[in-house]
């Protein structure tokens, strides 16, 4: 028998600043958002180290053998393929759990894998350990995404992208200070600092009430809530197409330069004459060039969202990325010169704190974290494909054609982008205000 509905909470008076925000608002923000930022710290280090600690697996002094690149752009795709089987997974943990459980279940997994990662022996143990890591990375995203979403003020939701994405930037900010301050040991202990976040999760078990929302979309639904199959039926079929397709292909063309241009720069030739430690140090620089960077484009792609919309933003954005990482890759440069074509590639990456917020809201509660994680992650699987597809299309050490190749993604991304919905960012009961705007 059907239980009968249950009204929704009464609405509190609309928030006009930060002082007026709840305790429950603040705690929900902190647990997403250090969340977070753990997430970039995880997710972040092996890319650093992944030359010198895969050669070292393989028994190889020559960090620029193709073996090297060979398995270190397979234990990637294992990586990016994690991430989208853990989004589709905790995705549906969220909905069916709740966000709070389902968030302390994603750091524990991803933190502990991560450390685990220091223990491998053999190249395969590496790729299952980061294969298992990103299964948490990829559920966080989702979940953290819709606990945010559902307990602060919707008409905020741009800049709550903004400072919500900061998070993996300071993470990714972090694991360069990491691989820094250990320059001096072995490259694979900067894993270690992966178990951090494990502690997070004492504080969210106490402190990090479930959703309101969620609640009241339980007791409305009933025991049995809508499946995965329903993200492909109905009026919510087009909207999980389209935002599936975007993802994949701005995701592959993005994690193609997350993880070639650091072994494009470990292997300039004007770099030769340095140690790993040396190396080390500098890609750290780099790093932390293209996260300030990126930290600013957050705002950037807030503000333009503001007075563009959601989806004209993203198709801006995917163009400049385009155009960015073709300038800067079509022909050789030294890393001095390579510094700008990171800024500019690092201001266009605001695009992916766009996702954080536009996708939530996109489908219905009790579908939000199963949609928004599954469309969103499930481009990680072509985003691990393009790692490894674009990888053989370069030469002995020199990874500059696999990211030329790779930015004409951000062309079609664009064109589909402009077709996706249009989204409202005002308080409603649900925040499920969507219109399929066409033009």
């Amino acid at each position: 028998m059907e239980q009968p509905a249950t009204p929704l909470p009464a609405q509190p008076a609309r928030p006009q600043g930060l002082r007026d925000l709840s305790a429950q608002q603040w705690k929900s923000g902190a647990a997403a958002w250090l969340g977070w930022l753990f997430d970039g710290l995880d997710m972040h280090l092996y890319v650093l180290v992944a030359a010198p600690f895969v050669a070292h697996l393989l028994g190889l002094q020559d960090q620029k053998d193709p073996l090297v690149g060979y398995y270190a752009s397979w234990i990637q795709a294992a990586f990016l393929v994690g991430w989208a089987v853990g989004g589709s997974f905790f995705g549906i943990v969220g909905d069916r759990l709740g966000r709070s459980k389902a968030l302390m279940l994603t750091i524990l997994t991803y933190a502990l894998f991560t450390g685990l990662s220091y223990f491998a022996q053999e190249w395969w143990h590496l790729l299952i350990f980061r294969f298992l890591a990103a299964l948490g990375i990829g559920g966080e995203w989702a979940v953290g995404a819709s606990l945010l979403s559902e307990t602060w003020p919707k008409r905020w939701r741009t800049w709550l992208a903004a400072v919500l994405q900061t998070g993996v930037n300071l993470g990714v900010l972090l694991a360069s200070l990491a691989l820094y301050l250990l320059s001096g040991f072995e490259v694979q202990t900067v894993f270690l600092v992966g178990l951090l976040p494990a502690l997070l999760v004492l504080w969210i078990r106490k402190a990090v009430p479930e959703t309101e929302e969620w609640h009241a979309a339980r007791a409305q639904k009933g025991p049995a809530p809508p499946g995965f199959l329903d993200l492909f039926r109905g009026p919510v079929r087009r909207t999980s197409i389209l935002t599936l397709s975007v993802c994949a292909l701005t995701l592959t063309a993005h994690w193609a330069f997350l993880f070639w241009f650091p072994q494009h720069l470990r292997n300039l030739p004007e770099l030769a004459a340095l140690d790993d430690g040396g190396k080390s140090r500098l890609l750290g620089i780099a790093v932390a060039l293209v996260t300030v960077a990126a930290i600013a484009g957050n705002f950037l792609a807030s503000a333009l969202a503001s007075r563009l919309g959601y989806r004209r933003t993203i198709a801006l954005l995917s163009l400049a990325y385009f155009a960015s990482m073709l300038i800067t890759y079509m022909e050789p440069r030294g890393h001095v010169a390579l510094q700008f074509g990171y800024v500019a590639m690092g201001l266009c990456q605001g695009i992916f704190a766009l996702f954080t917020m536009y996708l939530p809201p996109l489908f219905p509660t009790l579908l939000r974290t199963t949609g928004a994680g599954f469309c969103y992650n499930i481009g990680r699987i072509a985003a691990g494909l393009g790692t490894v597809l674009f990888g053989l299309f370069t030469t002995v050490g020199d990874y500059g054609m696999a990211l030329v190749y790779a930015s004409f993604l951000f062309l079609p991304a664009a064109a589909i982008a402009w077709f996706m919905p249009d989204t409202k960012d005002e308080d409603s009961n649900h925040g499920d205000t969507v219109t399929q705007r066409r033009e």
